[in-house]
């Protein structure tokens, strides 16, 4: 196998854990390159259901897994997921993940910054985790943050959280809430150093490994539309999602990159606030929430839902280099008599086939719709193409011209051997 990217094309919740689940095992390792617990993967094996936010899918199969160097960690939070998944049977040691040691830890400080500034905002809120992504990302980027590595030399760390909060402490201030005091967040760090330091790894040295070991498959996380760069600007996460991030996250580099597997909806959803052209307030909308139990992983929220839209597709193809898609919840359209497919944009009469990067744009999108017969057959578990009805090939085949790709993976159901592979 070549080293493989696996990307949401949409506005996250794509099925991306089940597809790297489902291809894991031919891989020897699996790297996560970006994001935070703000991500949410689900798998299912059986009947058993594991909910990731924080580690890479692959442990699900007991391969080598890396949370690599762009992506930010709670140890807090990532304790608490290692200890759920070990109760669930999957034992997590130095051996099977992982973390580099370069990565930016997420403090209490993050994670209160993240919630005091997103109620701030009133009706302006764009719809944040609250888990303290974003602020953790900005310190990076001001070069105040805290690594994992660190952690190592404790007058050098308690230094270190000293002058974070030396800028914290003055929107804390701004905003009317406590200081926080460097005792604190040192004692926040105390009950989870050793673990972490015991987990943690030289990027390079974590490089040499995956490059020793076998094909790597790269997990992304969120969405191509979420991105901080390219995405619906403000209505997006703090890391980059697109593929130039894997050369940037991963530990490894851009000559390490060989292949990229976009994962595509067979309808559309969102959670939290921003545009979204072909959400559905009818009927349909909540028959695809309710069939394809669109509820956030991580948020618990209900998604918001509509139909595929090529247009905003096709962006995130051009940018990410995919030519191969693995297409998923295809059976939630089962029961459809008409499906729509949105193929462009009118604004204010003029016609597009891309989404602007103006906001005050986005109020006044009217999509441009394609309609097509549903199949009103069950495809759920279908294993060969052979086995889903001709108006169901004829959806498939239709997303694959409109966005330029193939379909090289249909998902039929939830489970993981329920799938096709083209």
């Amino acid at each position: 196998m070549l080293n493989t990217a696996i990307l949401g094309l949409q506005w996250g919740d794509e099925g991306k854990g089940k597809i790297v689940d489902f291809l894991a095992d031919r891989f020897a390792s699996v790297v996560r390159f970006q994001g935070g617990h703000n991500a949410g993967h689900t798998i299912k094996v059986g009947e058993q259901v594991y909910k990731l936010s924080l580690l890479p899918s692959g442990v699900i199969r007991g391969k080598f897994s890396v949370i690599g160097s762009g992506v930010v960690v709670d140890p807090i939070a990532l304790f608490s997921e290692i200890e759920k998944i070990e109760k669930a049977g999957i034992k997590i040691t130095p051996d099977n993940l992982a973390i580099a040691d370069n990565c930016c830890l997420i403090l209490s400080v993050h994670r209160e910054l993240d919630q005091l500034l997103e109620a701030q905002k009133g009706e302006n809120k764009i719809g944040t985790t609250g888990r303290g992504i974003g602020p953790a990302y900005e310190d990076r980027a001001g070069r105040r943050a805290i690594r994992i590595c660190d952690l190592l030399d404790e007058k050098r760390f308690s230094a270190r959280v000293e002058n974070l909060l030396s800028y914290h402490n003055l929107l804390r201030r701004s905003l009317g809430v406590e200081l926080k005091k460097t005792e604190e967040v040192l004692a926040e760090i105390v009950p989870v150093r050793e673990r972490i330091l015991r987990l943690a790894k030289p990027s390079f040295e974590i490089a040499k490994k995956l490059s020793a070991a076998g094909a790597v498959m790269f997990e992304g996380a969120q969405g191509a539309l979420l991105d901080v760069t390219y995405g619906t600007f403000p209505f997006v996460t703090s890391s980059n999602t697109m593929i130039g991030q894997v050369a940037l996250g991963s530990c490894l580099g851009v000559a390490d990159l060989h292949k990229t597997i976009g994962v595509l909806k067979a309808y559309t959803t969102r959670v939290g606030a921003g545009p979204f052209p072909t959400e559905l307030h009818d009927e349909i909308g909540d028959f695809l929430r309710a069939e394809g139990n669109e509820v956030g992983t991580v948020t618990g929220r209900n998604r918001r839902c509509g139909w595929f839209d090529a247009v905003v597709v096709k962006q995130a193809i051009q940018l990410s280099g995919v030519k191969e898609v693995a297409l998923t919840k295809l059976d939630v359209l089962d029961k459809l008599p008409k499906i729509k497919i949105c193929v462009a944009y009118q604004i204010d009469g003029k016609t597009y086939d891309y989404l602007p990067q103006a906001e005050h744009l986005w109020e006044e999108i009217t999509p441009v719709y394609e309609e097509i017969d549903g199949w009103q057959q069950s495809t759920v578990g279908a294993k060969l193409l052979s086995e889903l009805p001709a108006k169901a090939c004829a959806y498939i085949s239709r997303i694959e011209k409109l966005c330029g790709v193939k379909a090289a993976i249909i998902s039929t159901g939830a489970k993981r051997e329920e799938a096709i592979l083209v």
